[in-house]
């Protein structure tokens, strides 16, 4: 059996740079799986396809040529979609919000469904998304759960922002957090909540070193 680490959350928890660092210290694969709905996202809006348009989005889906590259001491983590690395472009705000909203079709999700599962080979995987623990991966061998207050991650993403040169306004990416906590959580499809066996951790108050102590603990134990 392929060990499977799950860590869901909503975002701007730090579900991505906790993936990450397990996945480089244990040696194992990584799946972002808000990035492959990103990269859809790209792919589908360089295609001038409507998202109405199941039929399309399936098709897309089913042959979307994606992969991902972590480097030895460094946080970046490069995706590449049909050959072309859209690392930059996938973490932009309308890339973001286009995403949260395609994940909303469920014959999007049917789609990826395989393409993500695809990733679980030998040593082992982290997967990091909203519903590795309870869909993608239900018989995954060690599940995480991370959350903080919605304040906490719409001031993350604001240094996120200025970080990368870009301005940003507090109230509007606090509502913007909160509205997508919203989408996520009230789909249809594969909501956002903790798998019933995962072990759930609070970053509010934590460092990254203690939230990777943490998740270390649990996979070694």
């Amino acid at each position: 059996m392929i060990p499977v680490l799950t860590i869901d959350g909503p975002s701007g928890v730090g579900k991505g740079t906790v993936a990450r660092v397990i996945a480089q210290k244990m040696g194992w694969h990584l799946l972002d799986s808000g990035a492959i709905y990103r990269a859809f996202a790209l792919a589908v809006e360089s295609r001038g396809i409507d998202i109405t348009d199941e039929r399309a989005l399936e098709q897309i889906a089913q042959n979307l040529d994606l992969s991902f590259k972590t480097h030895k001491d460094s946080e970046l983590v490069s995706v590449y979609l049909d050959g072309e690395d859209v690392s930059k472009t996938l973490r932009t705000e309308k890339t973001g919000a286009m995403a949260s909203k395609i994940a909303a079709i469920g014959v999007v999700r049917t789609a990826l469904l395989k393409r993500q599962q695809d990733f679980a080979v030998m040593p082992g995987l982290v997967a990091d998304g909203r519903d590795m623990g309870t869909v993608v991966f239900k018989n995954a061998s060690f599940k995480v759960y991370l959350t903080a207050s919605s304040m906490q991650r719409a001031n993350r993403r604001l240094k996120q922002l200025q970080a990368q040169g870009h301005q940003g306004i507090i109230a509007q990416i606090l509502a913007e957090v909160e509205a997508r906590d919203a989408r996520d959580s009230s789909r249809k499809h594969a909501p956002l909540k903790p798998a019933k066996d995962a072990l759930i951790i609070d970053t509010t108050e934590l460092s990254l070193d203690e939230v990777i102590a943490q998740v270390s603990k649990l996979v070694k134990a």
